[in-house]
């Protein structure tokens, strides 16, 4: 969107390296024991101290950092200080403990988290399958002016970890890169490690994270005029951002543009529009596969013309690719306009339980929304094994007609089902605020839920 805007785990940031690593330590019966996990190529090593003696000595492991649904492992002797996790799957995060006796009471560590190094032989089609729901991280790292130029907090761990455990998958996380580079379009190292920080919140938390460029500024005009100046931008931005992520994992994903169309023009695309636009993703997509590491094979994200259904069904051209079935393709989806975004208008009903003609535009209804995800489906699910991300969708809340949200959460209940149903992605546009007239959920400095019923009903309507 162009908008204007207890257990403390001792988790390090999962595959930051070829080697993850992160530790863990818990106490019982006067015994401290610290477990230390760390991914490899082509396993996890789990090593450990004790401060005394202990028994019982057992391993166990989750997808998770709940240790109540995790499983075990192994019973190894009371001397045993180390574990090999050969079962690990190359790219999933892990929660390790070593559970033990000091006695006859049993004990546990804490959790150690850390994935096995690697990507995945899995197509873009295969990967989107495990990454319903996803949330954006709206109006912040893509904010002018600095991340909390547009009223959000600093992201931080505990709201990733709020995302996770409301029953999100994925994260989106639109990024601006301009304003942070130099005249020659040089990344300033702080802005590179502070995005490198906030990936590493989500990835520690257990998510797909996408990181984008978002609207930036508005120099990527999709014209023969700007062409060559947007592409050479696009080259080096890319380069840079992919080389400082290359050892992370394919639960790192990248998409290269955003709802890329000359400004103010939201009509059907000219021949050079949607040209130089698809041009810029044929940049992007070589760009990152030069930088070689695990970006040989990472999955990109590649956007229709204004990430417009109807323009990507018509114009979209399947960049050339290095890389076998690695490639997604980005939608995002608000309509009807005047229910979704319209502030002012007095269209706040919607779809088959709408009571009022006067408030309701029925063009864009139920069996709209369905033909739309259905050409998602019939052209680049089923008919180029593609992936497909409605990186963005939502509706803001109206609370001076309907104090209960009944129609926002029937139409976030019903366009999450009917992307989700026909394989696309749906990924909630949350802009942060939580008042009226706005579509933020969560409370962006802590994580705790503020619309609870609405989380739920795009979670239950993505299973």
């Amino acid at each position: 969107m162009k908008s204007w805007l207890s257990m403390v785990l001792f988790v390090l940031a999962l595959c930051a390296a070829p080697l993850a690593q992160a530790q863990g330590c818990g106490s019982g019966g006067g015994v401290t024991v610290c477990l230390t996990a760390t991914g490899g190529a082509s396993n996890v090593q789990l090593s450990w101290t004790a401060s005394g003696s202990i028994s019982s000595v057992q391993v166990y492991r989750d997808t998770n950092s709940d240790p109540s649904g995790r499983s075990r492992l192994a019973v190894l002797g009371n001397a045993v200080r180390s574990y090999t996790d050969a079962s690990a799957v190359s790219g999933t995060p892990y929660w390790y403990w070593v559970k033990f006796n000091v006695g006859s009471s049993s004990y546990s560590s804490n959790a150690a988290a850390t994935a096995r190094a690697g990507m995945r032989n899995l197509t873009s089609l295969q990967l989107s399958a495990s990454m319903s729901p996803g949330w954006n991280l709206g109006n912040t790292l893509e904010a002018i002016g600095g991340e909390t130029a547009w009223g959000n907090p600093l992201a931080n761990q505990a709201l990733l970890n709020g995302i996770k455990a409301a029953g999100f998958k994925s994260v989106r996380i639109p990024v601006s890169w301009k304003q942070y580079a130099d005249a020659n379009d040089t990344i300033s190292a702080s802005w590179m490690a502070r995005v490198t920080e906030v990936v590493n919140y989500a990835r520690s938390a257990g998510l797909y994270t996408l990181i984008n460029i978002h609207w930036d500024g508005g120099w990527m005009q999709p014209t023969y005029a700007q062409q060559s100046t947007a592409n050479a931008r696009i080259t080096k931005f890319w380069t840079q951002i992919a080389n400082n992520f290359k050892t992370y994992d394919d639960y790192l994903l990248f998409a290269g543009t955003n709802e890329v169309m000359v400004d103010g023009d939201y009509g059907t695309p000219t021949v050079e529009y949607y040209s130089v636009q698809n041009g810029f993703n044929q940049a992007f997509v070589s760009a990152v596969r030069a930088t070689g590491g695990y970006n040989a094979m990472r999955h990109l994200v590649v956007q229709g013309f204004n990430t417009n259904i109807d323009h990507t069904y018509n114009f979209f051209s399947v960049p050339g690719d290095s890389a076998t079935k690695k490639l997604m393709v980005e939608v995002h989806y608000y309509d009807p306009y005047n229910f979704t975004l319209n502030e002012s208008g007095s269209i706040w009903q919607w779809g088959a339980i709408a009571t009022s003609a006067a408030n309701t535009e029925t063009w864009a209804n139920e069996s709209y929304a369905d033909a739309q995800f259905q050409k998602m489906k019939s052209r680049f699910i089923d008919g180029l094994g593609m992936g497909v991300l409605m990186g963005e969708y939502g509706a803001i809340s109206r609370t001076e007609y309907d104090s209960a949200g009944t129609y926002r959460k029937y139409w976030d209940q019903y366009i999450t089902k009917a992307a989700y149903s026909r394989g696309v992605v749906p990924v909630y546009w949350d802009n942060g605020y939580t008042s009226n007239h706005a579509m933020g959920l969560f409370n962006r400095s802590t994580g705790a839920q503020v619309y609870a019923d609405v989380i739920s009903t795009i979670v239950n309507a993505a299973k």
